[in-house]
């Protein structure tokens, strides 16, 4: 039988293309590991809060809910984490456990076609999005949640239909049903659910049609899209950080 010599064997794998998917991350089947680990902070995060507070039903109440909470003037007043932070913040166990299955539904299938780098990136550009919408739209409101990122997943996943040529009806529906009960509920952030469907879907479009004849070149301009639309959300969160300190006299 013919025998290769390990440094043949390894030379000649060299060679062989990764194989990807249509946004360009790495194929592969198994684990949806940061959407579990998404999960899992959410989790942690509101037990926290639970136990602050002594409460678990007003939670909203504990001086890490205090400390995290969007609150535009208190962005102004140098709170920028806060933009983050509120995304993994939740108004009591229904609200969270919400999110938290939508996620679980929405962040598996979009993990892996993105890949878990890029997913994690279009889940955290969501966030800024909705944030810089509550920044500009809902100056006094006081908002929380996983919302906003799990909007932009909705908007990612329209992204990655339209690309692979499917139907998104489906995916229009539910957010047309969601953006309806924003409406209609008082205390859900419209604006927030808005700015990260927005964001999420510009940062995932942007994964999905800067491929091209080079792959390697088609994902750094991928990175490059959701640099810019991050870029864009921490732009108008400063700026209007800056209109409302000097509104308030901050």
């Amino acid at each position: 039988m013919g025998q290769h010599c390990v440094d043949c064997v390894a030379e000649g794998n060299k060679s062989l293309r990764t194989a990807r998917t249509v946004a360009g991350g790495t194929l592969r089947s198994g684990t949806p590991v940061v959407t579990y680990t998404l999960i899992a902070l959410n989790f942690l995060v509101y037990a926290l809060t639970a136990v602050q507070s002594g409460n678990p039903m007003r939670n909203q109440i504990s001086g890490l809910f205090t400390a995290w909470a969007l609150y535009p003037p208190a962005v102004a007043d140098g709170d920028f984490f806060r933009v983050i932070g509120s995304g993994f913040l939740h108004f009591g166990p229904i609200h969270l456990a919400l999110n938290m299955y939508a996620l679980y539904v929405i962040g598996r299938d979009c993990e892996l076609i993105m890949g878990r780098s890029r997913y994690l990136a279009v889940y955290v550009v969501s966030i800024l999005g909705g944030s810089a919408a509550v920044m500009v739209f809902q100056v006094n409101a006081v908002t929380a949640g996983a919302s906003g990122a799990v909007f932009g997943l909705l908007g990612a996943q329209v992204a990655i239909l339209l690309r692979m040529k499917r139907s998104p009806t489906p995916v229009l529906i539910v957010i047309g049903i969601n953006v309806v009960i924003s409406f209609s509920i008082p205390g859900i952030s419209l604006w927030g659910h808005l700015g990260g469907l927005a964001a999420g879907t510009l940062a995932t479009a942007g994964l999905l049609y800067t491929t091209g004849s080079d792959p390697r070149h088609g994902r750094t301009l991928g990175w490059v899209t959701i640099g810019v639309v991050a870029a864009i959300a921490v732009a108008v969160i400063v700026l209007r950080a800056l209109t409302l300190r000097a509104q308030l006299g901050l």
